[in-house]
């Protein structure tokens, strides 16, 4: 999958999570908003215990339901409660203490309570009992009879610590007034317990309606469980999700320590549920405690990185601690369990925070754009960390929504959606970096090419002018020598004529092979004096015009002898075929090409040979040269009116790279 898929399936999953999060949200507070306005006005002041063993409330709200937060409390492992002079009233909630006798892990509670109406039995609806928090083996009994009784468990092992309970109770067992509730709990005494929500312990009891109860319950575990357990999966997909996106941008750790403190951050915050079933409290105990420790430790990795961070005795301190913890926790044992907890998650809370002011310090130096969402998102967190902190040292009574475990896994959803959000904004910068690269490159190789193209031109151009400096070599000094040794010695006039000719032809053509390039005016005074020359000797008059400006135009040399030798075949045919005694040659220089037109007054070029012009080797030949140099040569003729030769040549480098080539 490439980046720009995965970038989309990232959004859509995102937005749905997102839309998902919103309604689940809404939901839960719509069930949560009237049950908790309905436990506050259920709350009602109560009396001192009375001398008859039980507490007596204040009258029901307007749901029926009565609020017990008094009773008696005894610690014993009876089957029952045990006498009125063993106990003592407390309020509620309550954790008993265990340290005064550290065999016993079992106490009651008595709670009294009476019946809105004259009858328990009328109306339509069954009689409920709601436990908020009770924190251990529950055993139950109203008027005497056990109405409840959770299943045998191992000893000292916390049990529905994490959810409310609600239980129903027979109409035959209640009486309009003067109920006795007892509650047997056996529970994990606080020194064993990592966490103060662990110990055994027992919140303000409701009793009323079964209905209204079930309202209460249902949203009390939706906040308590489902809620939990909602964050703790939610974060674990996140973290998955995100570690497959880090995975595509390993090289920001800031990111990769994210995606594994959101995954660690999810076991913590489904721990609790699992510790309920294991088959040592210690252990479970131990393993809940020892997560903060890499929670941590990822945290503040994450938080230097971020700021890109990084001093290597910071990063060896920050694994020690990890490691130290949960051996600390170990060797402390199951006796000194809470207290070594709160010191060493105090000391973690303080690494974070250290790291987290830190961090904001430098992407505030920095000028980052994360400052302001990192910033907000650490009071948040740390309001947080202070409530939970409260919480366990006993200041603070724990709230009915375990605030600390869903906001913390809320900001890390929060912080996960944002650093996904800037991932796929570096991701499309690289996708548009990464195009740009490709199109410099297309350039780049372009240019490459073009330019090994023009090397390798030059190097054929370089051996091509070896070679004709060595024919024009072995011309001049062969064949010139040769030629030269005839015009002096023949006795013949026309074979030394001949000779001269010949000499002349070729001393043209090693000219073209190896000589400069030449000016445009000294090339038009050349062929004048020529042209000129022969056409006097054979009786034929001459009006020769060129431009009296000079210019800087040059021609190469080869398009000098081309150009030579057309004008040359020109001359001939005037003065063998035309019959002229007059010609007119006119030169005109422009920007770009030069222009030569010879006109004479001859017979003109019949019909019957008009259409073998091209045919003839003469004007063939001249046509030919003119094209190989990306001119024309054009013939106009006409019996009677004589002929009109027109050569254009263009004054460019095509004409130089054609001339030489040819």
């Amino acid at each position: 999958m490439n980046r720009r898929c995965f970038d989309g399936v990232a959004s859509r999953v995102w937005r749905a999570a997102v839309s998902t999060g919103i309604v689940v949200a809404l939901r839960l507070a719509a069930l949560v908003g009237p049950a908790l306005v309905a436990g506050g006005a259920a709350s009602a002041a109560v009396e001192a215990p009375s001398t008859g063993g039980a507490t007596r409330t204040a009258p029901s709200d307007e749901r029926g339901v009565v609020r017990l937060d008094v009773a008696w409390f005894a610690v014993s492992a009876q089957s029952r409660f045990p006498l009125q002079e063993q106990a003592v009233p407390v309020a509620l909630p309550h954790d008993w203490p265990f340290d005064a006798d550290e065999g016993q892990r079992s106490a009651w509670f008595r709670l009294g309570f009476d019946l809105p109406g004259p009858d328990p039995g009328a109306g339509d609806g069954a009689t409920g009992i709601l436990l908020r928090h009770a924190c251990g083996h529950l055993r139950i009994q109203v008027n005497g009879v056990t109405v409840h009784a959770d299943p045998p468990q191992r000893p000292a092992i916390a049990r529905g610590c994490d959810q409310p309970r609600l239980i129903g109770v027979p109409r035959t067992l209640l009486q309009p007034a003067g109920n006795v509730l007892d509650i047997q709990l056996e529970g994990t005494p606080l020194r064993e317990v990592t966490s103060r929500q662990r110990a055994g312990s027992l919140a303000p009891v409701e009793v009323g309606p079964y209905a209204a109860l079930e309202r209460s319950h249902d949203t009390l575990h939706a906040w308590q469980v489902l809620a939990v357990r909602v964050a703790g999966l939610t974060l674990a997909l996140l973290g998955i999700f995100l570690a497959a996106m880090g995975w595509l941008n390993r090289r920001d750790p800031a990111f990769v320590y994210f995606a594994l403190m959101a995954l660690a951050w999810s076991v913590v915050v489904l721990g609790s549920g699992w510790a309920s079933g294991a088959s040592s409290a210690f252990w479970a105990e131990w393993a809940l405690a020892s997560a903060y420790a890499p929670v941590a430790a990822l945290a503040t990795l994450f938080l230097l990185r971020q700021a890109d961070l990084r001093v290597a005795r910071v990063d060896q301190a920050v694994v020690a601690s990890a490691v130290a913890v949960p051996l600390v926790l170990a060797i402390g044992g199951s006796s000194h369990a809470f207290v070594l907890a709160q010191v060493a998650h105090a000391v973690l809370a303080l690494q974070v925070v250290v790291a987290a002011v830190w961090s904001l310090a430098e992407l505030r130096r920095l000028r980052r754009e994360d400052f302001g969402v990192m910033a907000v998102l650490a009071a948040a967190a740390g309001g947080l960390v202070a409530l939970e902190l409260g919480i366990q040292t006993g200041r603070v009574s724990p709230p009915v929504v375990p605030v600390g475990a869903l906001g913390l896994s809320l900001l890390v959803a929060v912080l996960a959606f944002r650093l996904a959000q800037g991932l796929a904004e570096a991701l499309a910068r690289a996708e548009t970096g990464r195009a740009q690269m490709q199109d410099r490159v297309a350039e780049v190789t372009a240019e490459i090419e073009r330019n090994f193209a023009q090397l390798a031109e030059l190097r054929v151009e370089q051996v091509t002018e070896k070679e004709r400096k060595r024919i024009a070599a072995d011309l001049h000094d062969d064949l010139g020598a040769k030629l030269l040794t005839i015009v002096h010695t023949s006795e013949s006039e026309r074979i030394s004529t001949l000779a001269r000719e010949a000499l002349e032809e070729m001393r043209l053509s090693v000219r073209g092979l190896t000589g400069k390039p030449v000016r445009v005016a000294d090339a038009l005074a050349d062929w004048r004096v020529e042209t000129v020359g022969r056409l006097a000797q054979a009786g034929i008059e001459a009006d020769w015009r060129s431009p009296t400006e000079e210019g800087d135009q040059r021609l190469a040399a080869r398009t000098y002898v081309q150009t030579t030798r057309i004008l040359r075949e020109a001359t001939s045919n005037v003065i063998k075929h035309s019959g002229a005694s007059f010609v007119k040659v006119r030169c005109a220089i422009g920007t770009d090409d030069f222009v030569l037109v010879i006109q004479d007054n001859g017979k003109g070029i019949s019909t019957e040979m008009s259409g073998k012009l091209d045919r003839g080797q003469g004007m063939y030949s001249m046509k030919n040269r003119a094209k190989q140099m990306q001119g024309q040569c054009l013939v106009e003729s006409g019996p009677g009116y004589g002929t009109v030769i027109r050569l254009t040549l263009p004054l460019n480098e095509r004409t130089t790279a054609a001339a030489a080539a040819s």
